[in-house]
């Protein structure tokens, strides 16, 4: 069954109850299908797939329509909310594969070196002690998610060719959903950049009696990420944040709900959890943004880094400085 094929649909509701989006508008996922005006509003989390009995997800619906709004477009994305994200990542502006012809790379993602870059900069010199090149790039997910698929095709293609004309065989990737977009998409093989620095030892042991654990969409099903890290966290590992569904970034809807997104960092602190740890840089921008103080992300402790996450214009000043490296 196709996940936006909604014939087996039981109306139950708990794919509205467990989404802030659909709760908001008072809709489930038939009436989001015959709302395509709504699927850019949609965070594509995936949650309501996961909670929905027969397996329906809405972020293939969201995506699906949001596809067939761009044909209707001629192949073009008509919504100019997004012309700023579309100028810097169609294609990505601060791009540089100047250290990349080794065999194996560190991807490094657009947003973890934009808050998290003496980390960046710690890890690239370190991985360079073992011949590991580094590649600063974005993998094309958000272009791909607002529905402009042969662009984000396009994107893939070059970064394979670059990868290809470099030699590289092994791609470590620090962002989750780097990861989990290009996997199975490029030649070369993918793995996380804990499990290269398990491999080669780099890193400390971070040690907590308990660390409540944020886990990004992407990785909230086969949590690759964490047990990557297990050689490096010594402490009990919860799932804190169960019902935070989203942490307010996904699906580049965030300007079309503002509110939604603010509740969902306002669950976080409903919490009580003295502290957050996650593996995604975009959560942890996505957080304190929304006034959450308290998000740690763990490679920057696993590496031993005290980095404040910048917030403002200095993010994308971080990004443009990797064309230069």
């Amino acid at each position: 069954m196709n996940k936006w094929d909604l014939d087996a649909c039981i109306h139950c509701g708990k794919c509205t109850r467990s989404c802030l989006f659909l709760e908001k508008y008072g809709i489930d996922l038939p009436v989001l299908k015959e709302k395509p005006e709504l699927a850019y509003h949609c965070f594509l989390c995936g949650t309501c797939g996961c909670v929905c009995p027969k397996g329906i997800d809405g972020k293939e619906i969201a995506l699906d329509s949001r596809r067939k709004l761009v044909e209707d477009g001629g192949g073009k994305l008509l919504d100019n909310s997004y012309d700023g994200l579309l100028l810097e990542k169609n294609p990505y502006k601060f791009a540089n594969y100047r250290h990349s012809k080794k065999k194996a790379v560190f991807f490094t993602g657009c947003n973890f070196p934009s808050f998290f870059p003496k980390t960046t900069d710690k890890l690239v010199e370190e991985f360079a002690k073992y011949d590991v090149g580094v590649v600063y790039d974005c993998c094309g997910k958000p272009i791909e998610e607002l529905g402009l698929v042969s662009e984000a095709a396009g994107i893939i293609e070059r970064i394979n060719w670059k990868l290809k004309e470099s030699g590289v065989e092994q791609v470590i990737m620090a962002c989750p959903n780097c990861y989990y977009f290009l996997k199975g998409r490029l030649d070369a093989e993918i793995i996380s950049v804990y499990e290269k620095m398990a491999e080669l030892k780099i890193g400390n042991i971070y040690q907590k009696e308990r660390i409540p654990m944020y886990y990004p969409c992407p990785d909230r099903k086969d949590r690759k990420f964490e047990y990557d890290m297990k050689p490096f966290l010594v402490g009990k590992v919860e799932d804190a944040f169960r019902d935070v569904q989203c942490c307010g970034l996904g699906g580049c809807a965030a300007g079309k709900e503002a509110d939604v997104a603010q509740a969902l960092t306002d669950r976080v602190k409903a919490s009580r959890e003295p502290e957050l740890y996650t593996y995604c840089a975009s959560c942890i921008c996505s957080f304190r943004r929304r006034g959450y103080e308290d998000a740690k992300h763990l490679l920057p402790l696993i590496m031993g880094i005290d980095e404040k996450v910048p917030l403002g214009k200095t993010p994308i000043l971080n990004r443009a400085k990797c064309k230069f490296k």
